[in-house]
């Protein structure tokens, strides 16, 4: 990041957070600080598992779990053994609790709406549209890259999602059980799967397999459709390309379809190049090679 950039998102840190409060002990004047009110706040519309809570918020355990006492002794909060799982622990609001909430709803509301009020009509969509796009790139730049085993909970999330996806875009659907992931071969030691993740749900994915010593294959590249435009799909490429490395491949390959115009696109700027067919999957129409 430049150092123009480092300015602009620290002085836009300073002001935002002295005009919504987040310095006051009493966050927007409800008698408790921003850690207790964002938690009620996450709390909205349903139970929710303390892990869930955790990966979202991105907190410390014992941070969470000192919040979670105080609004439970507040009680606003009633946190209670998952009846499907009795080693996991689910986070709900009680009737005061959603009071609370409502309250703190109420109050966020009327701050904003004193915030843009001395805007014009032009100004408060200049203004919706740049902290839209601001948050975007927020999100976008730190969505971490996490190595998984391609069976776990999120990379299982991610594929599904993958498919789904292809299955409404190819003519005559896609054949999840044909394409179902190896997570043999995407896994262990010839194999990596990468996931994108923000805020506890994952937003994308890739994985990697060996076609020999010397010849990786990328595979499962899939990034959510509200998340593209942000380089994230590059930064996974990228990501993969250097897991391929560690493993001791010397080239790369990968195949797309046609209509896949996004990752078309995105392949030939990476440098790859279009190579005869390599493998016997039915879907694809194109198939690419890089040299690492």
């Amino acid at each position: 990041m430049s150092d123009d950039a480092v300015a602009t998102l620290r002085r836009f840190n300073r002001s935002w957070s002295q005009r919504v409060g987040v310095l006051d002990e009493s966050f927007l004047g409800s008698g408790r600080p921003l850690g207790p009110s964002r938690l009620l706040f996450e709390l909205r519309g349903g139970g929710t598992t303390v892990r869930e809570l955790r990966e979202r918020m991105d907190l410390d355990s014992g941070y969470l779990s000192r919040l979670l006492r105080q609004l439970e002794s507040e009680g606003l909060i009633a946190v209670t053994p998952d009846p499907a799982d009795a080693r996991r622990r689910i986070a709900s609001l009680t009737k005061r609790g959603v009071a609370a909430q409502q309250d703190l709803d109420d109050r966020s509301d009327s701050l904003a709406h004193g915030l843009v009020d001395a805007l014009s009509d032009r100004q408060r969509v200049r203004l919706a549209e740049s902290l839209d796009q601001a948050d975007r790139l927020i999100r976008a730049a730190t969505v971490s890259l996490d190595l998984v085993h391609p069976a776990s909970e999120h990379a299982r999330a991610a594929v599904a999602a993958y498919f789904q996806e292809l299955d409404e875009t190819f003519e005559g659907g896609f054949d999840v059980t044909a394409g179902a992931a190896d997570e043999h071969t995407l896994g262990g030691a010839t194999g990596r799967f990468i996931v994108a993740a923000s805020g506890g749900v994952a937003v994308g994915c890739g994985g990697l397999q060996s076609l020999s010593d010397e010849v990786g294959e990328i595979k499962r590249m899939w990034v959510h459709r509200e998340w593209r435009g942000l380089g994230l799909a590059g930064r996974l490429l990228r990501r993969l390309e250097e897991e391929s490395v560690a493993l001791g491949h010397r080239v790369v390959r990968l195949d797309t379809n046609s209509s896949l115009n996004e990752a078309l696109a995105m392949y030939r700027a990476a440098g790859y190049v279009e190579i005869p067919r390599y493998n016997d999957n039915p879907y694809p129409d194109h198939w690419f090679e890089k040299s690492l």
